[in-house]
């Protein structure tokens, strides 16, 4: 495995980001923020606590949870797009770098930066609501494991996309909408029967479900079923990135 090859590229991505530190870590912050201001005080003044949980704790996992999905996919997608925006990838391609290498590099930089962000999100949270987290161990698992399987997202996204307006379509139009409807805000338990069904299709609701069971112990459904789901979710994005490298689709032409 070649380790300087791939400590090169993570290192010029993860400049990318102290470059780029109010887009990429400032404004993200900010932007929750101002979620724990408007849910916390005017949800939060109609709503004191979700199964025993105060609103303003209750909303903290799924807010990590919305800009660690959406910062995930627009850190890959963009960081893979570029040099195929510029024509640099046929470099990469050409040099003595494994696919493998390549998915490692680009992706755990993505993640490195998602994680981080989470964490400041989560420090954050602190100021404005008490916080207590049960299980640091599952919450840090959660966290990676989500962080890698959405920049996995987004590495396919950024090789699928032809244009700079095609790395937010997913994002914007289904991954977004998605979180939101995913039981960030409220439990799914609160729905009446047939919705609660229904959201139940919603793969989001099984990464904030565990996520948030980390923090209290309380999730809209099993733990062991939201792993399982957020495991899948990794190994199907594995496999799309291993078909992309295989088969050369958007790389080659």
């Amino acid at each position: 495995m070649n380790i300087y090859a791939m400590r090169a590229i993570y290192k010029f991505e993860m400049a990318r980001t102290w470059r780029t530190l109010m887009q990429s870590i400032i404004a993200p912050v900010i932007s929750t923020s101002l979620y724990f201001v408007v849910f916390g005080s005017a949800i939060g003044s109609r709503i004191k606590e979700v199964d025993g949980i105060s609103y303003g704790a209750f909303i903290v996992p799924g807010l990590i949870m919305l800009s660690l999905l959406s910062q995930s996919i627009a850190n890959a997608s963009f960081g893979i797009y570029f040099p195929r925006f510029t024509g640099t990838i046929y470099e990469l391609l050409s040099a003595p770098v494994s696919y493998l290498e390549i998915v490692v590099s680009y992706v755990g930089a993505a993640a490195s930066k998602s994680i981080l962000l989470g964490l400041i999100i989560l420090a954050t949270a602190g100021f404005f609501v008490p916080l207590q987290i049960m299980h640091p161990f599952w919450m840090v698992l959660f966290l990676v494991l989500t962080a890698v399987t959405f920049s996995l997202l987004g590495f396919i996204i950024g090789i699928w996309a032809d244009g700079f307006e095609k790395l937010q379509l997913v994002p914007l139009l289904i991954v977004t909408p998605l979180t939101f409807l995913g039981g960030s805000f409220y439990s799914v338990n609160m729905l009446p029967p047939f919705w609660r069904g229904v959201t139940l299709f919603n793969p989001i609701v099984y990464l904030v479900s565990g996520f948030r069971w980390s923090f209290f112990e309380l999730g809209d459904v099993d733990v062991g079923l939201s792993l399982g789901m957020t495991l899948l979710f990794l190994a199907v994005f594995l496999v799309i990135v291993g078909w992309i490298f295989r088969t050369g689709y958007r790389l080659k032409s």
